[in-house]
């Protein structure tokens, strides 16, 4: 890691930069898959299956004898953790639940909201180097809430043919309607405009790799929409004097271990914290089975050194990251000055994994700076806000002089005419 000591303000740009991502190069060689699959369907998805995850497919469609044969490979102390879980998470999206409210804006003119939740929806759970079935559960349980009425997973299986039983387990659990052995581009793909087994859906979640990413940022420009803008996974300390180095070097390799391309920053006021840290960077590292991951990953990663609060605070802000710990003596009062972050994890006992698994709060959330203008992924994410608005008689006479004049001065007469017309009638 590098290690950085009181950087002016003009190199906070460069200092903060990502691991470079560059979705863009890769749109020519996307887009041919993307369209195959558009006019091919199935035969297209599966000839990619092979390709890419190198295994022949009878069919993409996961059966239930397959769903039922998981849950007996699945330990008993393993489904008891996901059930917590998942427990947990209803709780938490279970609360943010819309009430709409009617509101009488005028006499005789009253409108309101009503949450309705989107009808089918896609979810992608990646594949590589580890079964991410958490991520099952921080989509499929917010969707099932919303009541979405079809919840579609993607998955790449293995080279036997299989999906991870524990991705099929919490699929199971959660509520997941379809579930499709189908990876990468291909199977965004599928989701965006279906094939004769794969449902087309009107919004795609989920995370990726930098193909993945891409394939969703093509098919949103048009045809259906995405969770949010995504790049590689991220998280800051920030700490003081306070805080315990063995626990912040923790998080940071916690983070660290997500993928080479992740990228862990520590932001402290405290010069002996930053040599503590780094000292016990190194010494877990070598204790982690996914060590060379994470050492990679730890050469896009930083300590740095500020001179107070205030600034540490202020490049905070201007990181915007996705994940955020909290480690300092009044971390609460620090945390209210917080204004761009993903999710926020506050004190020295709420690690970010608690946020990636168990505490409730969802781990789908903005990357790459979008923290500054895009939310993580919640109940909102799954519904649509349909307004309503009824006008009667006294509310058409109260409101309707003013539409008359303001359709006018913008040359719309047929507007105005929509209300004179109804001005009249009731005038008789």
């Amino acid at each position: 890691m590098k290690l950085i000591k009181y950087p002016s303000k003009e190199q906070w740009t460069e200092l903060l930069k990502r691991p470079a991502l560059n979705t863009e190069s890769l749109f020519d060689t996307v887009r041919s898959i993307i369209n195959k699959v558009r006019a091919e369907g199935d035969k297209a998805v599966l000839e990619y299956e092979a390709t890419f995850d190198k295994v022949t497919l009878p069919a993409l469609a996961v059966t239930p004898e397959e769903i039922q044969a998981a849950e007996s490979l699945v330990s008993d102390k393993l489904k008891d953790a996901i059930s917590l879980a998942k427990q947990n998470i209803e709780t938490f999206h279970s609360s943010q639940r819309f009430v709409g409210k009617k509101v009488e804006t005028m006499n005789g003119v009253t409108c309101w909201q009503k949450a309705v939740g989107i009808e089918k929806v896609g979810l992608y759970i990646p594949g590589g180097t580890a079964p991410l079935f958490s991520t099952v559960l921080m989509l499929a349980v917010p969707a099932k809430i919303a009541g979405c009425k079809e919840i579609v997973l993607c998955t790449p299986p293995d080279k036997e043919g299989n999906i991870h039983p524990v991705i099929l387990f919490a699929a199971q659990l959660a509520g997941v309607s379809r579930i499709f052995k189908a990876g990468g581009v291909q199977a965004i793909a599928a989701m965006a405009y279906g094939t004769e087994s794969v449902p087309k859906v009107y919004k795609i979640f989920g995370p990726g790799n930098q193909y993945v990413t891409a394939a969703k940022q093509l098919v949103s420009l048009r045809d259906v929409a995405i969770d949010m803008p995504a790049g590689p996974s991220e998280v800051e300390v920030l700490a003081d004097a306070s805080a315990n180095p063995a626990f912040v070097a923790a998080d940071l390799l916690s983070q660290a271990e997500h993928g080479v391309d992740s990228q862990a920053i520590l932001i402290t006021t405290s010069e002996k914290l930053q040599t503590e840290v780094m000292a016990e960077v190194e010494r877990q590292l070598a204790e982690l089975p996914r060590w060379e991951i994470a050492a990679k990953s730890l050469e896009n990663s930083k300590l740095i050194l500020v001179r107070d609060m205030a600034e540490a605070l202020d490049l905070t802000n201007a990181y915007a990251p996705e994940h955020l710990i909290i480690e300092t003596e009044n971390y609460m009062e620090v945390a209210e000055r917080v204004t761009n972050a993903g999710s926020v994890f506050l004190g020295s006992l709420t690690p970010e994994s608690a946020g990636d698994y168990a505490s409730g709060t969802n781990h789908t959330l903005p990357t790459n700076g979008y923290a500054k203008a895009y939310s993580g992924v919640s109940l909102d994410s799954f519904i649509r806000k349909i307004t309503f608005q009824e006008i009667l008689p006294e509310g058409i006479k109260t409101i309707g002089p003013a539409i008359e004049e303001m359709a006018a001065n913008e040359h719309l007469d047929a507007h105005k005419n929509a209300v004179t017309i109804r001005l009249k009638a009731i005038n008789k």
